[in-house]
């Protein structure tokens, strides 16, 4: 189980760097900065992002849940501002970024899955 936290954590780690030469207006400055984004983003999406979505349900009902990319946009630009070396440049950047880091995470959750099953 420690084994698997330590490759998802390193994983995210790489798609950040991957991120910051697909998307523009994303920079990271190292490898270790990408830990330190991943591992950050981690503890953001465990304690900020329930509060933020519980807030605001009644906008995210209207809105069909895409007020959710917004939030994870925001999030995603947040990290930048805690975590010296990431670089954010506009919400949009960081909205595309964010939505390529989910689909990622949707993916290894599911091949994840896949391998507990057999």
């Amino acid at each position: 189980m420690c084994l698997e936290s330590i490759l998802k954590w390193v994983a995210n780690a790489l798609v950040l760097m991957l991120i910051a030469y697909i998307v523009p207006g994303i920079g990271v400055a190292s490898f270790y900065t990408a830990l330190i984004v991943a591992l950050v983003l981690a503890l953001i999406n465990a304690v900020i992002k329930p509060i933020i979505i519980i807030l605001t349900l009644p906008i995210n009902i209207l809105t069909l849940g895409l007020l959710t990319f917004v939030i994870n946009g925001l999030l995603f630009w947040l990290a930048a501002t805690i975590v010296k070396g990431f670089t954010v440049t506009n919400f949009w950047s960081a909205f595309f970024a964010a939505l390529i880091f989910s689909l990622f995470s949707i993916l290894m959750s599911s091949i994840g899955k896949n391998n507990n099953d057999a």
